[in-house]
């Protein structure tokens, strides 16, 4: 038998749905869990293998955070319209995430990538900092 056939299951579909909700919007592993929770719940095992499948799938985007946190966006089925080239912003004080597309930051890309020959990687990219609510 040759290459795998992908179903779905019905958490898959479960999950899927849930992010469907909540596009633009970064969660963890462990918040989709606490979605879950009760009646409906889905172990963390199950979740992680789901939101690797769907990151392979190109429907949710994955970004690595303090260097072990991963977290998730849901992007939809056709990821053209989605930047893969995307920054973010962390507030080191309520822990908020924000997509950060900014033109300036591209330049600042490409010039390290012209001038001191090195490339970033995108997905691990975070600028740590304050966001407006905590500064007051």
């Amino acid at each position: 038998m040759g290459e795998q056939t992908q179903y779905h299951t019905k958490h898959y579909d479960e999950i899927l749905s849930y992010l469907k909700t909540i596009p633009g919007k970064h969660v963890t592993v462990q918040d989709v869990c606490n979605h879950f929770k009760g009646e409906n719940a889905i172990g963390q095992t199950t979740v992680y293998r789901q939101m690797e499948r769907l990151v392979s799938e190109g429907k949710v985007q994955k970004y690595i955070l303090d260097g072990t946190c991963a977290c998730f966006e849901y992007v939809g089925s056709h990821n053209e319209e989605h930047d893969e080239n995307c920054f973010h912003c962390k507030c080191i004080t309520c822990g908020k995430l924000i997509h950060l597309e900014c033109e300036e930051i591209r330049h600042l890309q490409d010039h390290i990538l012209c001038e001191h020959n090195f490339t970033l990687d995108t997905s691990r990219t975070v600028f740590y900092g304050l966001c407006e609510n905590c500064r007051k």
